[in-house]
This record gives C-alpha cells, structure tokens and sequence, in this order.
C-alpha cells in the first residue's frame, strides 16, 4: 500500500481533499498530519474516521524529527503540501507565523523527502524513483492584475502581503529542491477556492454567519476587488491530476473561469438567504452591508489562465458558479445550526 503525507489536511481545501482521496483510492494511505491550530478542524474530516487506509497526527511541519519519523514510520512516498497559514489580515497583524510555517515548514519538509527518497542529488534511492512532492500554493504570489489579462504559469511574481511573499518565497524552495537535487515535484497556483468547510474568517461564510445572525455584513473598499472563483472539489480533482500525471518539475495554474467582485458575490449569497431562509422582518439580507475600510496592500483583480492544465492534463472545472454557490451555502446553513 502507497503511503502519502498530507500536510494541513484538516483546513479548508485539505479537508475536501483527504476525504476525496480516501474514498477514490483504497489502495492508498493517507497520513494526515496537522497542527490543529484556529483554521484546523477534524469535525470536518469525521466521514474519514474509520477508514482503514486514513491516520490522523496532531502535529507541526516545523519539527524536523516528527517529519522525519513519519518518513520513516510510514514509509511516505508522495506528499501533498497543503499546510499554511493563509488569511491575509492575519498575516499583517502577525507576519511571523506565515514566515515560520509557509517558509520553515515547507523547507522542513523538503529536507525531509529528500533525505529519505534521494540517494545523492538527482539520483533517487532504488525503489523510490516515482515519489512525488507536490505543493499547493496560491495566484496571489503574482501580484494584481489590472482590469484585463490573466495570470499565466510565467507571470513574473510580483507578492503585496506578507502572506503571499511567503507563499512565493515556498513555490522558489520547491522549485530550488527540483533544480539542485532533482527532487520530483510539481506546484499548482489556484484561485480564490469557495466551497463547504471553509473557516469562518473567510469571505463567504462570514457573510452567511453574519447575515443569519443578523450582524453587519463587512466588505472592503467599494467591494469591487475582483477574484476567480473556484469550487474546491474542482481544485482536488486538479491536484491529483498534477499528482499522478504532471510534469516533474512544472508549475500549474488552476482557476474556475469565474470572475467575480465581491459585490456580486454578496449579492448572490444574500439573494439565495432571501430565498431559502428569509428574515423575519421580510427585507433582504442585503440590507445588512456595510462598507469598511480597505486593508493595506489589498489587490484589485486576480484571474488564472487554466489552459496548461487543461491542454495537458485534460482538467476542467466541473462545477459553475451558480451552482457551486448554491451548494456551499446549503452545507452552511445545515452546519452553522450545530
């Protein structure tokens, strides 16, 4: 049975993901290994509890000795790397913990993959030539676009936050490890992700959260800042395509063809609240946003061009817009109950 580390698999997309592996892949087992702080949740992985090719460890990607020892342990032979702290308004209140996790820990872990598949630089240990490290990283490592162009797996780097600084600084390591060392790994850029089990910092479910409790519904600026929206199930079938088909070496950019600004996804959201739970008062939810003040260093628009993916691994986004939003706000409204 091939054994893989999956790093942070108890946050947002991680949590989509480990669930979608274990059930396509029973020939597989999955290390999940997550340090469990305020974005971790193993409520949301409890379909995967009983799985006999599922581990949970509580742990931090920074201890080298634990990594090593699940290397060790388990035999690990691929690794998915979703681990990262990755809320941007944290990140300037506090920059020091993306430095330590997003930098540190993916280095941590490198080091560890490395060592344990690698006999000397760009020869692999025998029996370990297919083990793969792939890295999940972000398209605000590309800066802003303006209002027309994408963002390509070439579009130079160009971060603003201390969050996407170490983010990009994360995506040079990995791709240093292929260079210097010839370690197997691929790395995919994706858009704004939307989906179940987000943390309720984020955008969407602070929105239903606040609207269902009938608090003011923040949103930055004029709330015309732009981002392509992708469903997370659609961004976990992309990743085990890179997974098992990618290029070694190769950066991929995933998007959902969904443009939108934060107006219209406030818009929709409230739009589908008035419809499914309804205010007492009759009045829309939309009475209940406000504008606040931008936060520092907040880029306008962000669009992916997916065709990479798509002309050579033949991924596409499975789910539109509408319905994915309709989806997502469905699973919220049956968990924020509990």
């Amino acid at each position: 049975m091939k054994t893989v580390l999956v790093t942070g698999g108890a946050g947002f997309i991680g949590a989509n993901f480990v669930p979608y592996w274990v059930n396509k892949y029973p020939d597989y087992r999955i290390v999940n290994v997550d340090k469990l702080t305020y974005a971790g949740n193993l409520d949301n992985l409890g379909e995967c509890e009983k799985a006999p090719n599922y581990r949970f460890v509580e742990g931090d990607i920074c201890d080298a000795s634990l990594v090593d020892r699940l290397f060790r342990e388990y035999d690990i032979r691929g690794v998915v790397h979703f681990a990262a702290e990755s809320h941007v308004d944290n990140s300037i209140s506090g920059p020091r913990a993306f430095i330590e996790t997003n930098l540190v820990g993916t280095f941590t872990l490198l080091d560890a993959a490395r060592n344990y598949w690698m006999e000397k630089p760009h020869q692999a240990k025998a029996g370990y030539e297919g083990c793969r490290f792939h890295h999940i990283s972000t398209d605000e490592v590309y800066g802003a676009l303006g209002e027309t162009g994408f963002f390509s797996e070439t579009t130079p780097y160009d971060p603003s936050s201390p969050y996407s600084a170490s983010k990009a600084g994360s995506d040079m390591l990995v791709r240093a490890y292929h260079r210097t060392f010839g370690l197997n790994v691929t790395v995919s850029n994706c858009s704004n992700n939307y989906g179940p089990k987000q943390h309720p910092e984020k955008l969407i479910p602070k929105i239903v959260s606040n609207a269902l409790s009938g608090k003011d519904i923040p949103i930055y600026g004029d709330g015309k800042n732009v981002r392509d929206w992708l469903y997370v199930l659609d961004h976990c079938k992309a990743i085990d395509l890179i997974f098992h088909h990618g290029k070694s070496g190769e950066t991929y950019n995933v998007g959902g063809h969904n443009e939108k600004n934060n107006l219209e996804i406030v818009d929709a959201l409230c739009s589908i609240l008035d419809e499914r739970r309804p205010r007492a008062d009759g009045k829309s939810y939309k009475e209940q946003v406000v504008f606040v003040k931008d936060r520092p260093g907040h880029d306008r628009r962000y669009a992916i061009n997916a065709d990479k993916i798509t002309s050579e691994l033949g991924w596409k986004a499975d789910e539109n817009f509408a319905g994915g939003i309709a989806k997502t706000v469905d699973w919220y409204l049956e968990h924020l109950k509990k």
